[in-house]
């Protein structure tokens, strides 16, 4: 979708700048220096879409786990909230600063930056699974769940804990600012996709197409709005209201397949792409339709009779575990990718750098010197980054082993010294392929800890010790794919480190609060609701398994896993070296393991998605390539705004009047 709309502004720029003299940079207005590409309006704006999306995101953590990049919808807010204000100000007779594509990209980064914490925080994986219910799930007679090894969510300690490991990260890979950019000229898809859209929405041209994305963005956020609205009435019991409708008869909505009428997941599913969508469903037959069913009727002989469903020595084990192998077959495999990748890719510039000097910087086009200038003149030394690094560092070795005595200091120490490589390594690979791989450097680093520190500390350490190295190596690629936006729409890179560390700080306080009106408004964590957190559940018996092995599995569990597990390895394998029409309808194992212990109505909804978008490219390409980020990010939006006063309604004991619930005769 992102190359599609890429091209669709591409051409927007090409129309619009043909006529004009001389560079193409040259037609845009002065540059601001980079302390007024910085705007109070800019920093309100970025708050407020900040705790929107966090809202969002939290909500998609705490169901599914699987949250789409919502960068291009947050491109498109910005815009919309600042030119909006100015052309307010300007009714009213008030002057105001012109509204920059500078300061939308500033705007977007600072964004972006705040919900990323509530993306990758770990409220809906390793955080939450250090609370007591997950613990509990996991099975307190089980070996390597230590007693005790538990901790309540608090909004005092989590605040603590992301101001501590976040700020870190964006201090790592400053120093390589140019050798990723402009040496190595990584694209960094999104980060280019964003700049394009936002270079479009600044010229005439792309002004009118942005009018007309505002319009379909307020017309299908209203409608989702009105639409949670309308639906909470309906769903005042347990398994009541539309999320419930037995839409292929009852038989099929016990095993979770039914259209649950979500505009989240459907605008979800536009987002994402066929192929991600479809492997979704196919996990959830696989799964839902055809495993569970089998081994359920296997009660009493491969697990005993008197289990409830939920024990890890159960049912709950099998969709559990079965999950894990899919997750570390797929994350191992594209780990190993990227870093040959990688090596590779530097071993060559290493050799070539010598072919490539002198002439170098006159055979380039006059926009590309131009914008290498601008991006090289707002310079950030590098003794300050080391410095900062080094501060940010200690007061996590100081801090981190106080909040959790299980995590050594000198675990900490070795995070922090082991993760500008494996940042770089992230940042790189993401500049290549545009694929984050933060959280399976994260789980490499959860299985190391969990067996370093052994049965009685190995599951906390374990889990804090990847949200360590998850939140450094994260935030190191974000950052580069920020710096190639900011290098696209010519932002000053000292204004971008600052949106992003304003943006960082502002999600360190917006995700603990957002998490905790879920927390105490849902039942988060209980596997038969609507909130299952299921990658919570996942990451406690990854540490569980990195301490005491194999024997935490029931029976006949490990060779499903195993199966499982070169099934992941094999699918890409074949997506990778197989022709391209045999390659491109390989499942991602990837999406295929979320259903497999969330359910497949999710999945049916991102379908839904799927086929709106088939369907609008078949009538209007052209259209639909324009219009289905902001449809999308409007039906998503509005969804997930209605959960604010849902919430604060379940809080204030006020329940919907009407349960709509299907009976069988």
């Amino acid at each position: 979708m992102s190359t599609e709309v890429v091209k669709e502004r591409s051409e927007i720029e090409k129309d619009d700048l043909e006529d004009c003299p001389g560079s193409q940079e040259t037609c845009y207005k002065r540059i601001p220096p980079w302390s007024k590409q910085i705007t109070v309006r800019g920093l309100f704006a970025s708050l407020v879409i900040g705790v929107i999306y966090s809202v969002i995101v939290m909500k998609l953590n705490l169901t599914t786990g699987l949250v789409p990049s919502l960068n291009v919808s947050a491109a498109l807010l910005a815009f919309v909230f600042l030119r909006t204000w100015t052309k307010l100000l300007n009714k009213a007779g008030i002057l105001s600063t012109p509204f920059t594509r500078q300061e939308n990209t500033v705007v977007q980064t600072c964004a972006v930056a705040c919900y990323s914490i509530a993306v990758g925080g770990g409220f809906g994986s390793y955080l939450l699974g250090l609370n007591k219910k997950t613990y509990e799930q996991a099975g307190v007679d089980t070996e390597g769940n230590a007693p005790g090894s538990y901790k309540e969510p608090g909004v005092g300690w989590m605040t603590g804990f992301l101001f501590a490991t976040c700020f870190v990260g964006l201090l790592a890979l400053v120093p390589l600012r140019k050798i990723m950019i402009i040496d190595y000229q990584l694209t960094y898809p999104s980060g280019t996709a964003t700049a394009v859209l936002i270079n479009g929405f600044h010229t005439p041209q792309g002004d009118k197409m942005a009018k007309k994305q505002v319009r379909g963005f307020t017309k299908f956020f209203c409608f989702s709005f009105l639409w949670g609205f309308f639906q909470w009435f309906y769903s005042g019991g347990t398994e009541c209201g539309f999320s419930q409708f037995p839409t292929f008869g009852l038989k099929a909505w016990r095993q979770t397949f039914y259209f649950d009428f979500s505009m989240t997941y459907i605008g979800a599913g536009m987002i994402c792409s066929h192929l991600v969508n479809l492997s979704l469903l196919l996990g959830a037959v696989i799964s839902w339709g055809i495993m569970w069913p089998l081994i359920h009727g296997l009660k009493g002989d491969w697990y005993p009779q008197n289990l409830s469903e939920s024990s890890m020595r159960s049912l709950q084990g099998y969709k559990v575990f079965i999950s894990i192998a899919l997750i570390l077959g797929d994350g191992l495999y594209n780990f190993v990718k990227i870093l040959a990748i990688t090596i590779r890719s530097v071993h060559l510039r290493v050799q070539g750098k010598a072919l490539k000097t002198g002439s170098n910087q006159q055979n380039k086009p006059t926009d590309e010197v131009h914008r290498n200038e601008t991006f090289m003149k707002d310079n950030i030394p590098i003794w300050m980054a080391c410095i900062g690094y080094a501060f940010f560092s200690i007061i996590s070795v100081i801090a981190i082993p106080r909040m959790f005595p299980e995590m050594r200091w000198y675990y900490v120490v070795i995070a922090y010294l082991f993760a500008p490589a494996l940042g770089f390594c992230n940042a790189y690979g993401a500049g290549l392929t545009d694929m984050n791989m933060a959280y399976n450097y994260g789980k490499v680093s959860l299985f190391v800890l969990a067996a370093w520190a052994g049965k009685d500390s190995g599951v906390v350490a374990g889990l804090v010790g990847c949200g360590l190295i998850k939140s450094i190596v994260s935030i190191s690629a974000d950052l580069m794919q920020d710096f190639k936006s900011g290098h696209l729409t010519l932002t000053s890179p000292r204004s971008m480190v600052l949106s992003q560390a304003v943006g960082t700080a502002m999600g360190c306080v917006v995700a603990p609060l957002t998490f905790f009106l879920f927390y105490k408004a849902f039942d988060v964590g209980n596997p038969d609701g609507e909130f299952k957190a299921p990658y919570a559940l996942i990451y406690r018996n990854m540490a569980i398994l990195g301490v005491e092995g194999f024997s935490a599995l029931p029976r006949h569990c490990l060779q499903l896993c195993y199966g499982f597990f070169f099934f992941a390895v094999g699918a890409n394998l074949t997506r990778d070296f197989s022709p391209p029409k045999i390659g491109k309808w390989v499942p991602l194992p990837m999406a295929m393991a979320v259903p497999f212990l969330v359910g497949g109505y999710f999945a049916i909804d991102m379908c839904v998605g799927s086929l709106i978008v088939f369907v609008w490219h078949k009538l209007n390409r052209k259209r639909a390539s324009l219009m289905i980020p902001a449809v999308a990010s409007g039906l998503i939006c509005g969804d997930g705004l209605w959960i604010l006063p849902s919430s604060i309604l379940a809080l204030a004991k006020i329940n919907p009047p009407i349960c709509m619930k299907f009976l069988s005769t």
